[in-house]
Order: C-alpha cells, then structure tokens, then sequence
C-alpha cells in the first residue's frame, strides 16, 4: 500500500510559478511510475506529467515547455514545477502512483489557481 500526499498548491497571478510536492509512504516508491494528473470543474481528471522508475517523462501538449516533473526517490517524493502558469491550468492536481500502466494510488489533492 501506498499513501500519497499533495502539497504546494495555492493561488498565483498568470505567468507566475508553483511547485508542487507529492510524498508517499509505503514501500517500493522507487519501482512505480509516479503521474501528476488535474480535474478542473466539471472536467474529467486528466494526466499532466509522468515520470517512470527509469526517469523517462512524459506530459501533456498543454503543459510542455511550461511544467517539469521530477523525483527524488531517497526522499519518497515527486515534484511538478510549473512555470508560465495561464488561467486554464486552475485545477485539483492530485498524485498518482501506478505500476503496469495502471494506475494504483491516489492522494487526496491540492488545489492550484492561477488568476489576476
């Protein structure tokens, strides 16, 4: 079992920045592919960012050049910074961590809203 905690959101003024933290408890973190996925109102909740045991990444054609997913496996701990936020980025971003291609656990989320 693993648990996943959000944290880093807020409210921040377009092109401005946000980092936010995703750590975990249990064991193995370092075996799962870790993905960053967001829920705007009434939208479905949809994949940002991934990153896989082996370091690969892959995001979203929204967020490219814009957001960087990263992880620190000594730390249990995933990272999503995002730069050059736009309005359209204002979301629930929750944590996932998946093994096999499918998704396992999620954390609770942490709210990101990007207004003037």
């Amino acid at each position: 079992q693993v648990q996943l905690v959000e944290s880093g959101g807020g409210l921040v003024q377009p092109g401005g920045s946000l980092r936010l933290s995703c750590a975990a408890s249990g064991s193995s973190f370092s075996i799962y592919t870790m993905g960053w996925y967001r829920q705007a109102p009434g939208k479905q909740r949809d994949l940002v960012a991934l990153i896989t045991d082996g370091g690969s990444t892959n995001y979203a054609d929204s967020v490219k050049g814009r957001f960087t997913i990263s992880r620190d496996n000594t730390k249990n701990t995933v990272y999503l910074q995002m730069n050059s936020l736009k309005p359209e980025d204002t979301a629930v971003y929750y944590c996932n961590a998946a093994r096999w291609t499918k998704p396992l656990y999620w954390g609770q989320g942490t709210q990101v809203t990007v207004s003037s």
